[in-house]
Protein backbone atom coordinates (compact mmCIF):
# COMPACT_ATOMS: atom_id res chain seq x y z
CA UNK A 1 0.00 0.00 0.00
CA UNK A 2 1.34 3.33 -0.80
CA UNK A 3 1.55 6.14 1.71
CA UNK A 4 0.32 9.48 1.39
CA UNK A 5 3.08 12.42 0.73
CA UNK A 6 1.04 13.40 4.26
CA UNK A 7 1.40 10.32 5.71
CA UNK A 8 5.23 9.74 4.88
CA UNK A 9 5.96 13.43 6.47
CA UNK A 10 4.32 12.62 9.40
CA UNK A 11 6.01 9.22 10.19
CA UNK A 12 9.32 11.28 9.48
CA UNK A 13 8.38 13.77 11.72
CA UNK A 14 7.44 11.77 14.44
CA UNK A 15 10.51 9.61 14.17
CA UNK A 16 12.53 12.72 14.20
CA UNK A 17 10.74 13.95 17.82
CA UNK A 18 11.72 10.80 19.28
CA UNK A 19 15.18 11.76 19.34
CA UNK A 20 16.48 13.36 22.68
CA UNK A 21 17.25 16.70 20.96
CA UNK A 22 13.71 17.23 20.12
CA UNK A 23 12.14 15.36 22.99
CA UNK A 24 14.14 18.05 25.43
CA UNK A 25 13.06 21.01 23.55
CA UNK A 26 9.09 20.04 23.24
CA UNK A 27 8.61 18.88 26.82
CA UNK A 28 6.90 20.26 29.67
CA UNK A 29 9.75 20.92 31.65
CA UNK A 30 11.86 22.25 28.42
CA UNK A 31 12.42 25.42 29.92
CA UNK A 32 13.47 24.56 33.25
CA UNK A 33 16.01 21.69 31.64
CA UNK A 34 17.38 24.61 29.31
CA UNK A 35 17.87 27.18 31.84
CA UNK A 36 19.11 24.90 34.71
CA UNK A 37 21.80 23.01 31.94
CA UNK A 38 22.89 26.55 30.83
CA UNK A 39 23.87 27.57 34.39
CA UNK A 40 25.52 24.19 35.33
CA UNK A 41 27.75 23.83 32.18
CA UNK A 42 29.48 25.92 30.18
CA UNK A 43 32.21 25.72 27.51
CA UNK A 44 35.09 26.48 30.29
CA UNK A 45 33.35 23.56 32.68
CA UNK A 46 32.11 20.62 30.78
CA UNK A 47 32.71 18.44 33.39
CA UNK A 48 30.86 18.72 36.69
CA UNK A 49 31.27 16.41 39.58
CA UNK A 50 27.63 14.32 40.11
CA UNK A 51 27.46 15.64 43.90
CA UNK A 52 28.09 19.92 42.79
CA UNK A 53 25.66 19.18 40.01
CA UNK A 54 23.33 18.06 42.41
CA UNK A 55 24.09 20.72 44.55
CA UNK A 56 23.93 23.54 41.72
CA UNK A 57 20.42 21.99 40.87
CA UNK A 58 18.88 22.31 44.25
CA UNK A 59 19.77 25.65 44.38
CA UNK A 60 18.11 26.93 41.12
CA UNK A 61 14.95 24.62 41.94
CA UNK A 62 15.19 26.90 45.45
CA UNK A 63 16.11 30.28 44.05
CA UNK A 64 13.02 29.62 41.34
CA UNK A 65 10.63 28.42 43.11
CA UNK A 66 11.32 31.68 45.90
CA UNK A 67 10.63 33.77 42.55
CA UNK A 68 7.09 32.49 42.50
CA UNK A 69 7.57 29.93 39.06
CA UNK A 70 6.18 27.20 40.22
CA UNK A 71 2.77 26.93 41.94
CA UNK A 72 0.24 24.45 42.82
CA UNK A 73 -1.89 25.54 39.54
CA UNK A 74 1.49 26.17 37.30
CA UNK A 75 3.84 23.38 37.62
CA UNK A 76 7.19 24.36 36.04
CA UNK A 77 9.27 22.13 38.10
CA UNK A 78 9.58 18.57 38.10
CA UNK A 79 8.94 16.54 40.82
CA UNK A 80 11.31 15.06 42.80
CA UNK A 81 15.02 15.95 44.45
CA UNK A 82 18.22 17.18 42.40
CA UNK A 83 19.72 14.03 42.40
CA UNK A 84 16.07 12.35 40.96
CA UNK A 85 15.92 14.87 38.21
CA UNK A 86 19.78 14.44 36.88
CA UNK A 87 19.30 10.83 36.65
CA UNK A 88 16.25 11.10 34.86
CA UNK A 89 18.41 12.85 32.69
CA UNK A 90 20.87 10.80 32.38
CA UNK A 91 17.96 8.17 31.35
CA UNK A 92 16.92 10.28 28.41
CA UNK A 93 19.61 10.90 27.30
CA UNK A 94 20.61 14.35 27.87
CA UNK A 95 23.80 13.91 30.62
CA UNK A 96 25.89 11.37 30.29
CA UNK A 97 27.97 9.58 33.69
CA UNK A 98 31.75 9.39 33.52
CA UNK A 99 34.46 8.39 35.36
CA UNK A 100 37.32 11.18 35.25
CA UNK A 101 40.24 11.14 37.68
CA UNK A 102 38.52 8.61 40.22
CA UNK A 103 35.45 11.33 40.42
CA UNK A 104 32.27 10.40 38.82
CA UNK A 105 31.36 13.53 36.83
CA UNK A 106 28.55 14.80 34.21
CA UNK A 107 28.46 15.69 30.33
CA UNK A 108 26.40 17.18 28.43
CA UNK A 109 25.18 14.37 25.57
CA UNK A 110 25.56 15.77 21.92
CA UNK A 111 21.95 16.12 22.11
CA UNK A 112 21.91 18.35 25.12
CA UNK A 113 24.42 20.91 23.61
CA UNK A 114 22.42 20.59 20.34
CA UNK A 115 19.25 21.45 22.09
CA UNK A 116 21.11 24.31 24.36
CA UNK A 117 22.45 25.49 20.82
CA UNK A 118 18.61 25.79 19.41
CA UNK A 119 17.53 27.43 22.47
CA UNK A 120 20.38 30.05 22.34
CA UNK A 121 19.88 30.56 18.70
CA UNK A 122 15.99 30.95 19.29
CA UNK A 123 16.13 33.30 22.17
CA UNK A 124 18.92 35.56 20.73
CA UNK A 125 17.00 36.09 17.45
CA UNK A 126 16.62 35.17 14.11
CA UNK A 127 20.19 34.76 12.23
CA UNK A 128 20.37 37.37 9.56
CA UNK A 129 21.08 36.67 5.90
CA UNK A 130 24.28 38.46 5.39
CA UNK A 131 26.81 39.26 3.33
CA UNK A 132 29.15 36.93 5.19
CA UNK A 133 26.82 33.72 5.43
CA UNK A 134 26.10 33.78 1.73
CA UNK A 135 29.95 34.23 0.94
CA UNK A 136 30.70 31.12 3.41
CA UNK A 137 28.38 29.43 1.54
CA UNK A 138 29.48 30.13 -1.90
CA UNK A 139 32.85 29.40 -1.19
CA UNK A 140 31.97 26.30 0.26
CA UNK A 141 30.78 24.79 -2.87
CA UNK A 142 33.26 26.50 -4.89
CA UNK A 143 35.94 24.78 -2.77
CA UNK A 144 33.75 21.27 -3.31
CA UNK A 145 33.82 21.83 -6.95
CA UNK A 146 36.98 22.28 -7.35
CA UNK A 147 38.02 19.15 -5.10
CA UNK A 148 35.46 17.04 -6.79
CA UNK A 149 37.23 17.88 -10.24
CA UNK A 150 38.97 15.24 -12.15
CA UNK A 151 40.22 17.04 -15.11
CA UNK A 152 43.66 18.42 -14.26
CA UNK A 153 43.41 21.10 -17.01
CA UNK A 154 40.48 22.44 -15.27
CA UNK A 155 41.83 22.10 -12.14
CA UNK A 156 45.45 24.05 -13.28
CA UNK A 157 43.14 26.68 -14.63
CA UNK A 158 41.52 27.23 -11.03
CA UNK A 159 44.31 27.36 -9.78
CA UNK A 160 45.86 30.27 -12.05
CA UNK A 161 42.75 32.48 -11.76
CA UNK A 162 43.09 32.15 -7.73
CA UNK A 163 46.35 32.96 -8.09
CA UNK A 164 46.12 35.60 -10.30
CA UNK A 165 43.29 37.36 -8.14
CA UNK A 166 45.77 36.85 -5.42
CA UNK A 167 48.78 38.39 -7.41
CA UNK A 168 45.81 41.60 -8.02
CA UNK A 169 45.49 42.19 -4.43
CA UNK A 170 49.31 41.83 -3.47
CA UNK A 171 50.05 44.24 -6.74
CA UNK A 172 47.19 46.78 -5.06
CA UNK A 173 48.77 46.28 -1.76
CA UNK A 174 52.23 47.54 -3.30
CA UNK A 175 51.11 50.75 -4.76
CA UNK A 176 49.05 52.07 -1.63
CA UNK A 177 45.79 51.23 -2.39
CA UNK A 178 43.73 49.71 0.46
CA UNK A 179 39.85 49.78 0.85
CA UNK A 180 38.79 48.72 4.49
CA UNK A 181 35.66 47.25 5.32
CA UNK A 182 32.69 49.18 7.13
CA UNK A 183 32.42 48.29 10.78
CA UNK A 184 28.80 46.66 9.59
CA UNK A 185 30.71 44.33 7.15
CA UNK A 186 32.82 43.16 9.67
CA UNK A 187 30.45 43.00 12.43
CA UNK A 188 28.68 40.38 9.91
CA UNK A 189 32.05 38.15 9.81
CA UNK A 190 32.34 38.29 13.83
CA UNK A 191 28.94 37.03 13.69
CA UNK A 192 28.75 34.60 10.98
CA UNK A 193 31.95 33.18 12.83
CA UNK A 194 30.29 32.82 16.38
CA UNK A 195 27.55 31.08 14.66
CA UNK A 196 29.90 28.27 13.26
CA UNK A 197 31.67 28.35 16.63
CA UNK A 198 28.10 27.58 18.35
CA UNK A 199 27.83 24.04 16.29
CA UNK A 200 31.34 22.99 17.12
CA UNK A 201 30.46 21.71 20.46
CA UNK A 202 27.65 19.02 19.46
CA UNK A 203 29.93 17.83 16.77
CA UNK A 204 32.50 16.69 19.31
CA UNK A 205 29.96 15.24 21.44
CA UNK A 206 28.69 13.30 18.81
CA UNK A 207 31.97 12.34 17.83
CA UNK A 208 33.03 11.27 21.34
CA UNK A 209 29.57 9.69 21.80
CA UNK A 210 29.57 7.63 18.56
CA UNK A 211 33.27 6.32 19.89
CA UNK A 212 31.68 5.22 22.96
CA UNK A 213 28.38 3.84 21.23
CA UNK A 214 30.86 1.50 18.99
CA UNK A 215 32.89 0.40 22.31
CA UNK A 216 30.00 -0.76 23.74
CA UNK A 217 29.14 -2.90 20.45
CA UNK A 218 32.59 -4.18 20.50
CA UNK A 219 32.16 -5.42 23.93
CA UNK A 220 28.70 -6.96 23.32
CA UNK A 221 30.17 -8.69 20.36
CA UNK A 222 33.21 -9.87 21.93
CA UNK A 223 31.11 -11.29 25.04
CA UNK A 224 28.66 -13.01 22.37
CA UNK A 225 31.60 -14.41 20.48
CA UNK A 226 32.14 -18.08 21.30
CA UNK A 227 35.47 -18.43 18.95
CA UNK A 228 38.60 -19.62 20.76
CA UNK A 229 40.68 -16.38 22.67
CA UNK A 230 43.63 -16.80 21.01
CA UNK A 231 41.32 -16.57 17.69
CA UNK A 232 39.36 -13.48 18.51
CA UNK A 233 42.91 -11.64 20.14
CA UNK A 234 44.35 -10.43 17.25
CA UNK A 235 41.24 -9.02 15.53
CA UNK A 236 39.70 -6.77 18.64
CA UNK A 237 43.21 -5.63 19.42
CA UNK A 238 43.25 -4.42 15.83
CA UNK A 239 39.40 -2.64 16.31
CA UNK A 240 40.85 -1.41 19.68
CA UNK A 241 43.81 0.73 18.49
CA UNK A 242 41.89 1.33 15.12
CA UNK A 243 38.73 2.83 17.03
CA UNK A 244 39.09 6.28 15.30
CA UNK A 245 38.30 4.62 11.76
CA UNK A 246 35.31 2.82 13.29
CA UNK A 247 32.88 5.30 13.10
CA UNK A 248 31.93 7.63 10.30
CA UNK A 249 32.22 10.67 12.59
CA UNK A 250 35.28 9.29 14.14
CA UNK A 251 36.60 9.38 10.36
CA UNK A 252 35.39 12.85 9.67
CA UNK A 253 36.95 14.07 13.05
CA UNK A 254 40.72 12.50 11.78
CA UNK A 255 40.10 15.14 8.80
CA UNK A 256 39.41 17.81 10.54
CA UNK A 257 41.71 17.00 13.06
CA UNK A 258 44.60 17.07 10.26
CA UNK A 259 43.83 20.65 10.92
CA UNK A 260 42.84 21.88 14.61
CA UNK A 261 44.97 18.97 16.31
CA UNK A 262 48.52 21.03 16.09
CA UNK A 263 49.40 23.05 19.44
CA UNK A 264 50.59 25.81 16.89
CA UNK A 265 47.52 25.95 15.05
CA UNK A 266 45.40 26.60 17.85
CA UNK A 267 47.84 29.32 19.15
CA UNK A 268 47.66 30.85 15.81
CA UNK A 269 43.45 31.20 16.26
CA UNK A 270 44.06 32.10 19.79
CA UNK A 271 46.55 35.60 18.45
CA UNK A 272 44.20 35.67 15.85
CA UNK A 273 41.14 35.92 17.75
CA UNK A 274 42.70 38.18 20.15
CA UNK A 275 43.31 40.94 17.05
CA UNK A 276 40.16 40.56 15.93
CA UNK A 277 38.95 41.98 19.51
CA UNK A 278 41.14 44.56 19.81
CA UNK A 279 40.20 46.16 16.15
CA UNK A 280 37.79 49.35 16.75
CA UNK A 281 34.45 47.73 15.11
CA UNK A 282 34.50 45.23 18.12
CA UNK A 283 33.22 47.83 20.42
CA UNK A 284 29.82 47.15 18.41
CA UNK A 285 29.53 43.38 19.76
CA UNK A 286 27.85 43.11 23.15
CA UNK A 287 29.50 41.81 25.61
CA UNK A 288 28.14 37.92 24.82
CA UNK A 289 29.59 38.15 21.64
CA UNK A 290 32.81 38.93 22.89
CA UNK A 291 33.08 35.80 25.24
CA UNK A 292 31.82 33.80 22.60
CA UNK A 293 34.37 35.23 20.14
CA UNK A 294 37.25 34.62 22.96
CA UNK A 295 36.09 31.21 23.47
CA UNK A 296 36.45 29.70 20.15
CA UNK A 297 39.89 28.80 20.68
CA UNK A 298 39.03 26.81 24.14
CA UNK A 299 36.44 25.19 22.73
CA UNK A 300 38.13 23.76 19.92
CA UNK A 301 40.91 22.34 22.20
CA UNK A 302 38.32 21.16 24.49
CA UNK A 303 36.65 19.32 22.10
CA UNK A 304 39.73 17.63 20.08
CA UNK A 305 40.72 16.52 24.35
CA UNK A 306 37.24 14.95 24.45
CA UNK A 307 37.64 12.99 21.51
CA UNK A 308 41.02 12.16 22.02
CA UNK A 309 39.90 11.04 25.88
CA UNK A 310 36.88 9.11 24.54
CA UNK A 311 39.35 7.41 22.32
CA UNK A 312 41.94 6.47 24.68
CA UNK A 313 39.57 5.24 26.70
CA UNK A 314 37.80 2.63 23.91
CA UNK A 315 41.08 1.24 23.16
CA UNK A 316 41.37 0.87 26.98
CA UNK A 317 38.01 -0.88 27.86
CA UNK A 318 38.30 -3.16 24.28
CA UNK A 319 42.01 -4.34 24.75
CA UNK A 320 41.20 -5.02 28.63
CA UNK A 321 37.96 -6.95 28.14
CA UNK A 322 40.00 -9.28 25.22
CA UNK A 323 42.76 -9.69 27.64
CA UNK A 324 39.74 -11.26 29.91
CA UNK A 325 37.80 -12.52 27.39
CA UNK A 326 37.40 -16.07 28.12
CA UNK A 327 34.43 -17.76 25.72
CA UNK A 328 34.62 -21.22 27.47
CA UNK A 329 33.83 -20.00 31.13
CA UNK A 330 31.60 -17.60 29.99
CA UNK A 331 29.85 -20.55 28.00
CA UNK A 332 29.68 -22.47 31.26
CA UNK A 333 27.91 -19.43 33.26
CA UNK A 334 25.87 -19.23 30.44
CA UNK A 335 24.50 -22.96 31.16
CA UNK A 336 24.31 -22.73 34.76
CA UNK A 337 22.05 -19.93 34.69
CA UNK A 338 19.88 -21.54 31.70
CA UNK A 339 19.79 -24.85 34.14
CA UNK A 340 18.81 -22.72 36.98
CA UNK A 341 16.36 -21.04 35.33
CA UNK A 342 14.79 -24.34 33.70
CA UNK A 343 14.90 -25.79 37.08
CA UNK A 344 13.28 -22.92 38.90
CA UNK A 345 10.85 -23.12 36.06
CA UNK A 346 9.70 -27.06 37.00
CA UNK A 347 9.57 -26.44 40.77
CA UNK A 348 7.58 -23.50 39.98
CA UNK A 349 4.86 -26.21 38.03
CA UNK A 350 4.75 -28.30 41.30
CA UNK A 351 4.63 -26.60 43.62
CA UNK A 352 1.49 -24.45 44.94
CA UNK A 353 1.69 -20.43 44.09
CA UNK A 354 2.92 -18.72 46.57
CA UNK A 355 4.60 -21.34 48.70
CA UNK A 356 8.08 -21.34 49.29
CA UNK A 357 10.05 -23.78 51.93
CA UNK A 358 12.82 -22.09 53.42
CA UNK A 359 16.16 -23.48 53.35
CA UNK A 360 17.08 -23.86 57.26
CA UNK A 361 20.34 -25.91 56.78
CA UNK A 362 22.94 -25.45 53.87
CA UNK A 363 24.29 -28.83 52.24
CA UNK A 364 27.59 -29.71 53.51
CA UNK A 365 29.95 -30.64 50.72
CA UNK A 366 32.22 -34.32 52.02
CA UNK A 367 36.07 -32.99 50.99
CA UNK A 368 37.28 -35.70 52.91
CA UNK A 369 40.44 -34.71 55.54
CA UNK A 370 41.74 -31.45 54.86
CA UNK A 371 45.30 -30.46 55.73
CA UNK A 372 45.37 -27.97 58.56
CA UNK A 373 48.75 -26.59 58.75
CA UNK A 374 51.96 -26.99 56.19
CA UNK A 375 54.70 -26.97 59.15
CA UNK A 376 54.46 -26.98 63.05
CA UNK A 377 53.15 -23.74 64.64
CA UNK A 378 55.86 -24.08 67.48
CA UNK A 379 58.97 -21.80 66.57
CA UNK A 380 61.99 -23.72 65.54
CA UNK A 381 64.48 -24.73 68.41
CA UNK A 382 67.90 -24.00 69.24
CA UNK A 383 70.46 -27.13 67.85
CA UNK A 384 71.73 -29.00 70.62
CA UNK A 385 75.48 -27.44 71.57
CA UNK A 386 78.62 -28.81 69.55
CA UNK A 387 80.95 -31.22 72.10
CA UNK A 388 84.03 -29.59 73.44
CA UNK A 389 86.20 -32.50 72.18
CA UNK A 390 84.35 -34.30 68.95
CA UNK A 391 85.76 -37.22 67.70
CA UNK A 392 87.64 -37.17 64.53
CA UNK A 393 85.35 -37.44 60.97
CA UNK A 394 85.68 -41.18 59.58
CA UNK A 395 85.83 -40.40 55.74
CA UNK A 396 84.03 -43.03 54.03
CA UNK A 397 85.76 -42.72 50.53
CA UNK A 398 89.20 -41.54 50.66
CA UNK A 399 89.05 -39.99 47.19
CA UNK A 400 86.38 -37.19 48.59
CA UNK A 401 89.18 -36.28 51.29
CA UNK A 402 91.35 -35.47 48.62
CA UNK A 403 89.85 -33.57 47.19
CA UNK A 404 89.01 -31.33 50.44
CA UNK A 405 90.18 -28.35 52.29
CA UNK A 406 94.19 -27.94 53.04
CA UNK A 407 95.35 -31.07 55.67
CA UNK A 408 96.44 -28.47 58.58
CA UNK A 409 96.94 -31.19 61.34
CA UNK A 410 99.68 -33.04 59.27
CA UNK A 411 101.27 -29.48 58.04
CA UNK A 412 101.50 -28.17 61.42
CA UNK A 413 103.51 -31.37 62.45
CA UNK A 414 105.72 -30.94 59.40
CA UNK A 415 106.31 -27.19 60.14
CA UNK A 416 107.52 -27.92 64.19
CA UNK A 417 109.82 -30.34 62.27
CA UNK A 418 111.67 -27.53 60.22
CA UNK A 419 112.53 -25.15 62.77
CA UNK A 420 112.59 -21.43 62.45
CA UNK A 421 113.85 -19.45 59.22
CA UNK A 422 112.82 -21.58 56.39
CA UNK A 423 111.94 -21.32 53.18
CA UNK A 424 108.00 -21.83 52.28
CA UNK A 425 108.89 -22.79 48.35
CA UNK A 426 111.81 -25.15 50.17
CA UNK A 427 109.57 -26.57 52.54
CA UNK A 428 106.27 -27.23 50.45
CA UNK A 429 108.33 -29.21 47.81
CA UNK A 430 109.84 -31.26 50.46
CA UNK A 431 106.23 -32.12 52.26
CA UNK A 432 104.82 -35.28 51.65
CA UNK A 433 102.94 -36.06 48.15
CA UNK A 434 99.55 -36.30 50.29
CA UNK A 435 100.41 -32.74 51.28
CA UNK A 436 101.54 -31.06 48.35
CA UNK A 437 98.44 -30.52 47.01
CA UNK A 438 97.24 -26.92 45.48
CA UNK A 439 94.89 -26.12 48.14
CA UNK A 440 98.00 -27.39 50.82
CA UNK A 441 99.69 -24.67 49.44
CA UNK A 442 97.17 -22.03 50.50
CA UNK A 443 97.42 -23.97 54.19
CA UNK A 444 101.03 -23.86 54.26
CA UNK A 445 100.84 -20.22 53.48
CA UNK A 446 98.43 -19.62 56.15
CA UNK A 447 100.26 -20.98 58.98
CA UNK A 448 103.30 -19.39 58.17
CA UNK A 449 101.97 -16.33 58.78
CA UNK A 450 100.07 -16.61 61.83
CA UNK A 451 103.77 -17.69 62.89
CA UNK A 452 105.46 -14.56 61.25
CA UNK A 453 107.18 -14.49 57.39
CA UNK A 454 109.21 -12.18 55.48
CA UNK A 455 108.76 -11.48 52.07
CA UNK A 456 111.19 -10.90 49.41
CA UNK A 457 112.11 -9.61 46.24
CA UNK A 458 112.35 -12.69 44.45
CA UNK A 459 110.11 -15.28 42.64
CA UNK A 460 109.92 -19.02 43.91
CA UNK A 461 108.12 -21.42 41.77
CA UNK A 462 106.66 -24.62 43.07
CA UNK A 463 105.34 -27.77 41.63
CA UNK A 464 101.74 -29.02 43.12
CA UNK A 465 100.39 -32.62 42.89
CA UNK A 466 96.66 -32.57 42.47
CA UNK A 467 94.85 -35.94 43.86
CA UNK A 468 94.56 -37.51 39.93
CA UNK A 469 98.27 -37.37 40.07
CA UNK A 470 98.29 -34.35 37.84
CA UNK A 471 100.64 -31.34 38.32
CA UNK A 472 100.18 -27.87 38.38
CA UNK A 473 103.00 -25.03 38.40
CA UNK A 474 102.87 -21.81 40.98
CA UNK A 475 104.80 -18.66 40.79
CA UNK A 476 104.80 -16.15 43.82
CA UNK A 477 107.25 -14.05 46.08
CA UNK A 478 109.17 -15.92 48.16
CA UNK A 479 108.33 -15.81 51.86
CA UNK A 480 111.12 -16.62 54.58
CA UNK A 481 108.93 -17.93 57.74
CA UNK A 482 109.93 -15.96 61.05
CA UNK A 483 111.50 -16.88 64.03
CA UNK A 484 108.57 -17.09 66.28
CA UNK A 485 110.45 -16.07 69.40
CA UNK A 486 111.81 -12.78 67.68
CA UNK A 487 108.35 -11.95 66.83
CA UNK A 488 107.18 -12.33 70.09
CA UNK A 489 109.75 -9.87 71.49
CA UNK A 490 108.92 -7.47 69.33
CA UNK A 491 105.24 -7.29 69.89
Amino acid sequence: MTRTRAEAAYLRSVTAFKNPTLDLLHGRFAPFVVAVLSVVFSPDRPAVAVADAHVEVAEAIDELRAAGYDTDDDRRIPAGSARDICRGWVRVGWLGLQIEDDVEVYRLSAHAVGALEIAGRAGGGRARVSRSRVRTLLDAVERLARDAESDPVRRREALLEERAALDAEIAALDDGIVEPLDDDHLLEEAENVIHLARELPADFSRVAESIAAMQRDVVAELRRDVRPTGEVLREYLERGRQVMQATPEGRAFQGALRLIGDPENIDDLTDQLHAVLTQPFSRLMTPEQRGELHAIARRVEAGVQEVLTAQRRASHVITAQVRTHDPIRDRQVDDLLRGVMAGLHRWSQTRSPGRVEPVRTLPLADVGHLRQSISDVRPPGAPEPLASEAPDVEFVDADTRAWGGPHYAELEAYVARLGDGFDLATAFAGADAETRRPVDLVGLLEIVHRRGLVETDDVSIVEAVRPDGTTRRFAFGAVQAGNPTEQDADD
